[in-house]
């Protein structure tokens, strides 16, 4: 096919997955003039695993996405059909916010912000070669002879390259849910000498509605009060939609162990690594062998059809054996599938081939994020995907990279991860991953980094005047609840009715909320109430900071000495052969990720707290040195 000059870009986005949007949108809307390349606009901002946004660990990516001023807390707020806070038996640094979508709708509207947004082309086709001279990227070309120019490209193909379907012991090259791969574009980039690997994942049955039998399943409804992913909003009110809570039965585990060899996850012809926190229902059974029952959901897909998506079962096994399997289930004894199970495998690359901006090493101009760096999960691709957006516009502006460190963000904390550790098999963001987790919390979000968006211009004007109120509430809250005190006679009486114990002497408001039983429905028992105008948002973040002030204030002096360590910087071209008193294995580890700080060095697999100690006395030398 002849091939011709089709347009000049500032940027180029491949792809148009969770990653891809945000992107896309980050760049244009901080002046770029960007084109977004999909293989099918029907899979914008699709939803081909779990139609649900958020979770534990995922909220707060969410949360901080729609702080930096990203979309998906935007597009969530507007498609939920459910929405919970999880783990809220437990202490504020884990509670998460997740919300069930309708899949359709979130399409629909992340496709018309898309379409509406100034600077921002959209075409549909196919990328199949990443053009550059030398190792200096151009531009790219199209399976329709397109060529597009741009001076950086982003790529965010999610599970399209190469992507290989399997159910049973059949195989399809496609995309998920039947849409198609792309053929050609992991061949260009080995040629631009990127190392890549195979990952996989996978997915549940679709099952109608009308064939459950949920008079045995255990309702799982919304939170009567619904918690905003974005910062934007402050009170939602929608009718929710009821999930359903159900088990497997030892019929299940038997048919599994009997039919193994028919999963292609046991018969040898899956090669990819899957996800370890979120493993198929065979991987269940064989891992936990002692485990009778598993858990799993009944969540709906969206409000406009009946299919249903059977959370906790996915599996590759042959649509006659998934029949079967899931009719062993408690209430889906009649079930029928619409759509069924499989696993895809694809095409990504190992992170530590990134630099923190989300660069790729030893190639300019060509960023990358989501599935294609070895992440697994829509909420871990957006937060890439905008990180991407940001440092490709600040790349061609000519000003400093936009690097969220670990103490500042659970973005920092997944890049850093990727980056620095690497991964192999499909990473997960979880709570645990976080040292800094307390700090680190979903409703402060937007206190820690919606002033750095302010100043990338990704932030509109209408969102940091809010964040300036809502600042200036919780100061002034926090001042009259030092300054406003109790006395015994105000407040004893209704403690004793409580039994609750009493108090002897007079205190103030900020005291008596660090009391664990105290909380804002007492201070108004008492007459002690805040102004009417301030938010419930503003209250909760109120008591959190007063409740745990000396845990955050025992995290912050951790968060400050691990700052100290990533102020201390390694020069990318350092030549660590030449440093004496370091291992071989250390050598070779910091050779191949260049790490910028004496922090990120201590955190790469491989680099001992002694190579730190060679490292820190290697650069005081240098110092001096200069000095001299």
């Amino acid at each position: 096919m002849d091939r011709f000059e089709a347009g000049n870009y500032d940027i180029i986005v491949v792809g148009a997955g969770h990653a891809g949007c945000e992107a896309a949108l980050a760049s244009a809307r901080m002046g770029m003039k960007t084109l977004m390349i999909t293989l099918s606009l029907d899979s914008i901002a699709a939803l081909p695993c779990n139609p649900s946004i958020g979770g534990t660990g995922k909220g707060q990516l969410v949360r901080e996405i729609d702080a930096l001023g990203g979309e998906m807390g935007l597009n969530i707020d507007k498609t939920f059909i459910q929405s919970r806070m999880l783990n809220t038996a437990k202490g504020p640094a884990v509670h998460s916010l997740r919300a069930q979508t309708d899949k359709n709708l979130y399409h629909r509207v992340m496709k018309e912000t898309i379409e509406n947004q100034e600077n921002l082309d959209l075409v549909m086709d196919e990328v199949e070669e990443i053009l550059h001279e030398g190792k200096v990227v151009t531009g790219v070309a199209t399976r329709l002879g397109c060529i597009y120019r741009s001076k950086m490209t982003i790529l965010a193909t999610g599970v399209y390259l190469q992507s290989t379907i399997f159910i049973g012991h059949d195989t399809f090259k496609e995309g998920p849910n039947g849409m198609a791969y792309a053929k050609k574009l992991t061949d260009s980039l080995k040629d631009l000498g990127l190392s890549m690997r195979r990952f996989k994942t996978g997915t549940p049955a679709r099952v109608h509605r009308d064939s459950i039998d949920f008079s045995v399943m255990e309702p799982q409804e919304g939170d009567e009060k619904i918690s905003p992913f974005s910062f934007m909003n402050e009170d939602l009110e929608k009718d929710q939609i009821t999930c359903y809570l159900t088990r497997t039965t030892p019929d299940t585990k038997k048919l599994i162990q009997d039919n193994i060899t028919r999963s292609a996850m046991y018969s040898g012809n899956i090669e990819g690594t899957g996800p370890r926190y979120c493993p198929s229902i065979e991987d269940k059974i064989v891992k936990f062998a002692d485990k009778e029952t598993h858990q799993l959901f009944i969540e709906p897909e969206g409000l406009d059809t009946k299919e249903m998506y059977v959370q906790g079962v996915s599996t590759s096994f042959p649509v006659d054996m998934q029949e079967r399997m899931y009719r062993t289930i408690k209430g889906l004894e009649n079930v029928k599938i619409m759509r069924p199970a499989y696993a895809i495998e694809y095409d990504c690359i190992d992170p530590t081939q990134l630099k923190q901006n989300l660069e790729i090493k030893g190639v300019e101009n060509l960023f990358s994020a989501g599935q294609f760096n070895g992440t697994s999960g829509y909420e871990e691709a957006g937060a890439q995907g905008l990180i991407a957006g940001i440092n490709a516009v600040l790349k061609i502006k000519g000003e400093e990279a936009f690097i969220m460190d670990r103490s500042e963000g659970y973005i920092g904390v997944l890049i850093d991860d990727l980056v620095t550790k690497g991964t192999n098999e499909p990473y997960r963001m979880m709570t645990s991953r976080a040292e800094y987790r307390l700090y680190l919390r979903q409703d402060n979000a937007d206190m820690r980094l919606t002033e750095k968006g302010y100043q990338l211009g990704l932030v509109t004007e209408e969102r940091y005047n809010r964040f300036l109120k809502k600042k200036s509430e919780l100061e002034d809250e926090i001042e009259r609840l030092k300054k406003e005190r109790i006395t015994p006679k105000e407040v004893n009486h209704i403690l004793e009715e409580r039994n609750i114990a009493t108090l002897n002497n007079g205190l103030s408001l900020y005291e008596f909320l660090k009391r664990p039983e105290i909380d804002y429905s007492m201070l108004e028992l008492t007459g002690k109430q805040s102004p009417k105008d301030i938010s419930d948002e503003v209250k909760n973040q109120a008591v959190i900071m007063i409740k745990y002030e000396g845990y955050i204030a025992k995290q912050m002096k951790q968060i400050e000495q691990f700052r100290k360590l990533e102020k201390k910087k390694l020069r990318e071209d350092m030549d660590y052969s030449k440093i004496d008193g370091l291992r071989l294995e250390a050598r070779q580890k910091l050779d191949n990720i260049k790490p910028t700080s004496i922090g990120q060095a201590s955190r790469i697999s491989g680099v001992s707290p002694s190579d730190i100690s060679v490292l820190l006395i290697y650069l005081e030398q240098k110092r001096r040195g200069n000095k001299n």
